[in-house]
């Protein structure tokens, strides 16, 4: 899988259904995971979206979560940018100059669903997401 740039959007407790109505529009396949399917013990999040992702037949792609209560969600900064694919090199080569001028939130590293995966936001105040996929099997 090539390199892929798209928007993430952050919801407090409606994610799934901001996903469902978005699929509504666009078509395509929607897949989510509650934090509950990742381990979550936290009934009042475990049935909350951990991770959507609606892909369009029109080539589109949608990613979306639920904002956990310990955490801030403000109007204007819940939109994030998303790199993600299979090409580790190139996706730590954006990683490294993003985040030299900007401030990490959570360092780029191996996580439990298996992927690497680090925030930041870079020196303008954009937040983004890197996601490196690791092989299957």
């Amino acid at each position: 899988m090539a390199s892929r740039l798209n928007p993430y959007i952050n919801f407090r407790g409606n994610a799934r259904q901001a996903l469902e109505f978005y699929q509504s529009v666009f078509g395509g396949e929607l897949r989510m995971n509650t934090f509950g399917e990742f381990g979550s013990d936290d009934a009042a999040i475990a049935d909350q979206i951990m991770h959507g992702q609606l892909e369009s037949a029109g080539g589109y792609t949608l990613m979306a979560s639920d904002t956990p209560p310990n955490m801030t969600l403000n109007p204007g900064d819940h939109i994030t940018i998303s790199l993600s694919g299979t090409d580790a090199a190139e996706l730590r080569g954006y990683w490294d100059k993003l985040a030299a001028s900007g401030k990490v939130s959570m360092p780029l590293e191996k996580q439990m669903w298996g992927d690497e995966f680090g925030s930041l936001v870079d020196q303008f105040g954009i937040q983004w997401m890197v996601n490196i996929t690791q092989p299957q099997g």
